[in-house]
């Protein structure tokens, strides 16, 4: 049985997603900009999911955001759904357009997790050894700068979205701080220094190794049915939860050990027949798809 989501209000997550087969399905371009943008902005308003960073590379995405009203599941299918719908239909292709088990949310468990994160997503094209710095992606990239400041406007692109359809022909897309971070006044500082020093790490990596940087020209390049040459690490760790204190790690997995316990307790007794049995906190399937009953800090 896949594990069961608990899901709380106000938590903050690392999400990912990857293309299938690794392919370039995602190369910037600007209808592909364009889609993502737009349906992004559509989905974080619809559920109102405060997004604090993003970055869409070729084969594919990061997002570091907060769910107020434990609804990320929901987001998530709207995002994923009509992004490969668009792409496809741009692409010209009707398979599948996401790798299968590769949905992947993280919840970040403190504040220095979060900018950790937020700087993972930011540094990952110069990660990757495609350039040097993370704005110079020629593709979606949230600039920090933006980060409480002015929304981003996203626009409908055409093609897949009708003209004369019922989606808004524009949607506003705001870079929120995140939880605790709302009144820091050094918070962009820190999370630029943070950002920087990541770079300059993974250009000297990229250096020892005798490597440089693909370019934005060359991945511009590349053809959307392509993928990267083989080598990519597989079948690794996917965690649930982000940490770097260890003791607050234990018990964060800990946590989600007994809500697995009873959560599969609560199941067994629902499968027999039992409709007035309580679902651990932060039930989501049971209690959004079936009205089960759960516990009071469910949402």
């Amino acid at each position: 049985m896949t594990a069961p989501r608990q899901l709380f209000e106000g938590t903050t997550y690392l999400v990912t997603r990857r293309c299938s087969e690794r392919r370039f399905f995602l190369r910037p371009s600007r209808n592909t900009d364009d889609i993502f943008r737009y349906v992004l902005a559509i989905a974080a308003n619809r559920y109102e999911i405060q997004v604090h960073a993003f970055c869409v590379l070729s084969t594919h995405f990061h997002l570091v955001v907060t769910d107020p009203h434990a609804r990320l599941p929901e987001f998530h299918r709207y995002l994923d759904g009509l992004v490969a719908r668009a792409m496809n239909c741009s692409l010209g292709r009707w398979d599948g357009f996401w790798e299968r088990d590769t949905y992947s949310a993280v919840r970040l468990e403190t504040d220095d997790t979060v900018i950790e994160k937020m700087v993972y997503v930011l540094a990952n094209p110069v990660a990757a050894g495609l350039v040097r710095h993370g704005r110079e992606w020629p593709g979606l990239w949230s600039d920090p700068a933006l980060i409480g400041g002015e929304p981003i406007i996203a626009k409908k692109p055409a093609g897949f979205f009708r003209k004369m359809g019922r989606m808004p022909a524009s949607v506003s897309l705001q870079l929120h701080r995140p939880p605790g971070f709302e009144w820091d006044a050094a918070f962009a500082e820190r999370l630029g220094k943070a950002l920087r020093d990541a770079e300059d790490r993974a250009a000297a990596e990229l250096a020892g190794e005798g490597r440089s940087f693909l370019g934005a020209a060359r991945v511009l390049a590349q053809k959307p049915y392509a993928r990267p040459a083989p080598g990519e690490p597989r079948r690794g760790l996917n965690p649930r939860v982000a940490c770097r204190t260890k003791w607050k790690r234990i018990e964060a997995l800990q946590r989600l050990e007994e809500f697995g316990w009873a959560y599969r307790k609560a199941l067994e007794s629902w499968r027999a027949g039992v409709r007035d049995i309580l679902f651990p906190a932060g039930t989501w399937l049971m209690r959004v798809q079936h009205a089960a009953l759960c516990g009071e800090t469910c949402g």
